[in-house]
């Protein structure tokens, strides 16, 4: 679907929105604006990462933005993220995308018809300063579900499915974090020496910090995972410990009583009166001096 959502005689320049477009619809907007190629066939794939490209007579952008309402489980840029294209000079403006964003209604209704757009660049900079937005609950919430796993690891509630969340936590953030990566050249060519201005910097300080959040956020789940396998090994080597001290008292019993149970004829010790006293006696006897000697050792 083809909006005109600002025009050149009622704001100075051209924003032409397709929402979800055919092939018929984008040939159609790339012949009016003498669009290239390359840039059209890097607009319609839908996994495509953020780049910031100059043309002849307009520059190129895409940019990601965090979808609506992504599955639980999702890990990957395309299940996360959904992409906006952006085709713009002096003249016009074009946007692209397949799914329906509020961010671009939002912007029409804030910047269009109050009449406080009056360039393509200002346009481009809110549409970049809102797409960056829609990273910011998500990231508080990846934020309080890193503060659980945290809880969860350190009171060792063993039940919980720790390793798996805290897996789909890491992945989630980590997308996140390389789109930011992936945007810095965008933001840094719209903030550029030439065209800076408040509204740019403000841009630039909303990427700064979202980045800054997502870096601490990878950091923190990747210390928090450290200490789990942590933790874990230290409970595997405490259980290691135990069996260990186990074998160590019931080894020299074992043997004893294997020597015992061979039933040859003629063993001395089989015709003794005491011996089965005496036996049970040194079994006990053995067992103490290995207890006093794991307890010198500190081992128990």
């Amino acid at each position: 679907m083809i909006q005109l959502l600002a025009s050149k005689d009622a704001n100075g320049f051209d924003w032409v929105d397709l929402s979800a477009p055919t092939d018929e619809e984008i040939k159609q907007v790339a012949e009016t604006y003498a669009l290239h190629e390359a840039s059209i066939k890097d607009c319609m794939q839908p996994d495509h990462l953020p780049k910031y490209e100059l043309f002849d007579h307009y520059t190129f952008v895409i940019f990601r933005v965090l979808a609506a309402n992504p599955e639980h489980e999702a890990d990957t840029i395309q299940e996360l993220t959904n992409k906006i294209s952006i085709f713009f000079n002096q003249d016009y403006l074009i946007t692209v995308h397949r799914a329906e964003y509020e961010l671009v209604n939002l912007i029409k209704v804030k910047r269009i018809d109050t009449g406080r757009c009056d360039t393509t660049l200002y346009l481009l900079n809110s549409l970049i300063r809102e797409a960056i937005l829609t990273f910011e609950k998500p990231g508080l919430k990846l934020s309080e579900s890193l503060d659980y796993y945290e809880e969860r690891v350190f009171l060792r509630q063993r039940n919980s499915p720790i390793l798996r969340g805290l897996y789909f936590v890491k992945r989630k953030i980590d997308v996140i974090r390389r789109v930011m990566l992936l945007s810095y050249e965008i933001v840094d060519n719209i903030d550029s020496e030439e065209q800076s201005n408040v509204y740019t910097r403000d841009l630039r300080d909303l990427y700064i910090r979202t980045q800054t959040f997502f870096d601490n956020l990878s950091e923190n789940t990747a210390q928090l995972l450290s200490v789990y396998f942590s933790l874990a090994s230290q409970r595997t080597n405490e259980i290691m410990r135990v069996l260990t001290i186990f074998s160590v008292f019931f080894m020299p019993l074992t043997f004893i009583a294997g020597i015992y149970g061979m039933n040859f004829k003629f063993m001395p010790e089989l015709a003794w009166y005491y011996g089965y006293p005496a036996v049970m006696a040194l079994m006990v006897g053995i067992s103490v001096a290995i207890y006093f000697w794991f307890k010198r050792k500190g081992w128990l």
